[in-house]
């Protein structure tokens, strides 16, 4: 099994289009056909290995035709495959970008240095990215607008991120609420 720091998310089959195995991928890189770019691509646990034939780009994905798959049943078997690149066959990030797979796992301090979890995952739910954050002693995870004014410092040589953590606004202390009815 190949280590998964080693790799990168590149997109994920989707589903079969026509009869002779194509499949629609839901392409994760900058230009979506780039992703026939970076070589053989690998399934989730590495076992699989997938040579893909762009034919072309359309609103619902990528069209690729995979070596080895020649008819739907084929390709419907792949329905939900995620496909990763080596991250050596990656260009490298421009001066302020990162892949998700270069932050997941780094120490995530506070300004004062002091260590308050490890980045889970990275998110994006339409708005920008968020590191997911675990945090030190505590069950859930916290969510962290990856922003230079929350993450001012990223050091992926030295393993970790410096967060400022944004200021809960909980409305669990309601200001001039009294906290029990009093008699009438």
């Amino acid at each position: 099994m190949t280590d998964q720091r080693q790799r990168v998310l590149l997109g994920r089959i989707v589903t079969v289009h026509g009869i002779r195995g194509d499949v629609v991928i839901d392409s994760h890189t900058g230009e979506p056909a780039d992703i026939g770019a970076y070589g053989p691509l690998q399934s989730a646990d590495g076992a699989k290995e997938f040579k893909l034939k762009v034919l072309r780009v359309t609103p619902k994905g990528v069209v690729a035709h995979i070596a080895g798959v020649d008819d739907r049943n084929g390709a419907e078997a792949l329905r939900g495959t995620d496909l990763y690149a080596h991250r050596d066959s990656l260009p490298a990030a421009a001066e302020g970008e990162y892949y998700y797979a270069d932050l997941e796992g780094l120490r995530v301090d506070n300004e004062a240095g002091e260590a308050l979890g490890t980045v889970i995952a990275v998110q994006n739910y339409g708005a920008g990215d968020l590191l997911e954050v675990k945090l030190a002693g505590e069950r859930g995870t916290e969510l962290i607008p990856f922003t230079d004014a929350y993450v001012p410092t990223v050091d992926i040589p030295g393993g970790r991120v410096v967060v400022i953590m944004p200021v809960s606004t909980d409305d669990e202390d309601d200001e001039g609420a009294p906290d029990e009815a009093e008699p009438a």
